[in-house]
């Protein structure tokens, strides 16, 4: 990757991403305790989901998340030692990061409401997008699919396990 590319594409990124989880931190628990009955009432698909989510406090998200930003940073030093395939795995990264956000956007238009995490969502749109046309520019589409399919089993796995390390870490005895 080029000297612009890190400094445009993958140095920003921990701390958007950090400001995000903020976002989700300060008001997912009490979103889902007030809004967690009628999701699953609506959407009786996702039942098993919501009562997950419902079970995160702020504590046990801030776990996971720190574990999150953990993995992300590990990423971030892969990039800056231009490891092998490093392209590959910071657009791995990125155009599931992408995604996350697309989905608190999908969120909010389906329930009709603030979800947390939307507004910094809809705040760094521009940016994602920017950087999923950068690598539109060097990586073919199959490439970027890969990239996004790769990125999201990894990051999917690794939310599922940070999840459940923060609320066993949280856990009162």
């Amino acid at each position: 990757m080029s000297a612009l590319s890190v400094l445009c594409w993958v140095l920003p990124l921990p701390v958007l991403f950090i400001v995000h989880e903020v976002e989700e931190w300060l008001y997912m628990s009490r979103w889902m305790q007030q809004h967690g009955p009628d999701l699953q009432r609506r959407f009786p698909k996702y039942s098993r989901l919501v009562a997950h989510l419902m079970c995160i406090d702020r504590r046990a998200f801030a776990v996971a998340a720190l574990e999150e930003l953990l993995l992300l940073s590990a990423c971030v030093c892969y990039v800056l030692v231009q490891a092998p395939g490093s392209l590959y795995v910071w657009a791995a990264v990125f155009l599931a990061f992408a995604a996350h956000l697309l989905v608190h956007i999908i969120q909010a238009m389906v329930v009709r409401g603030y979800v947390p995490g939307v507004a910094t969502s809809v705040l760094l749109l521009p940016y994602m997008a920017m950087g999923v046309w950068s690598y539109a520019l060097v990586l073919t589409i199959g490439q970027l699919f890969l990239c996004l399919l790769v990125g999201l089993v990894v990051v999917g796995v690794n939310l599922m396990l940070a999840h459940a390390l923060g609320i066993r870490c949280t856990r009162k005895s």
